[in-house]
């Protein structure tokens, strides 16, 4: 599905002056069949009370899926892969260092591309699990 070593050089490209880039964002890993990212927990993702906000980890699942999605588009020039549905599940707080997601295909349509993506804390805890769907347009 993914051609890791061209994949990896493109979304690693990816101009980060966005949402992905202000709360420190990395792509860390890709196989074909999974994309791997790094966050930190520091001021910028936590919420008022020291924990990881449940908003950054919804960001850090839906900038893997669209990610993967936008790798999966026949022609970027004339497609876009945008968010259509988002949930998640917060299982267990993060106080500091990073935490890591990976997304893993569900569903892949002509139309609509269906993620999860599992969040984990650096003991390898699971803290948030997502699913997106991303439409094709």
């Amino acid at each position: 599905m993914f051609d890791p070593k061209n994949d990896l050089e493109k979304l690693r490209k990816m101009p980060n002056t966005n949402m992905a880039g202000f709360l420190g964002i990395e792509i860390t890993d890709m196989t074909e069949l999974s994309i791997t990212a790094k966050m930190p927990v520091n001021e910028r993702t936590k919420q008022p009370f020291g924990l990881l906000h449940g908003g950054a980890s919804v960001v850090l699942a839906e900038t893997l899926g669209s990610m993967a999605s936008y790798l999966l588009l026949e022609d970027p020039d004339t497609q876009y892969a945008v968010g259509l549905e988002i949930n998640a599940n917060h299982l267990r707080g993060a106080k500091s260092g990073f935490v890591f997601a990976t997304v893993e295909a569900v569903h892949i349509g002509r139309k609509t591309h269906v993620w999860s993506i599992l969040i984990k804390d650096e003991a390898g805890k699971n803290v948030c699990i997502s699913r997106i769907t991303v439409m094709i347009v």
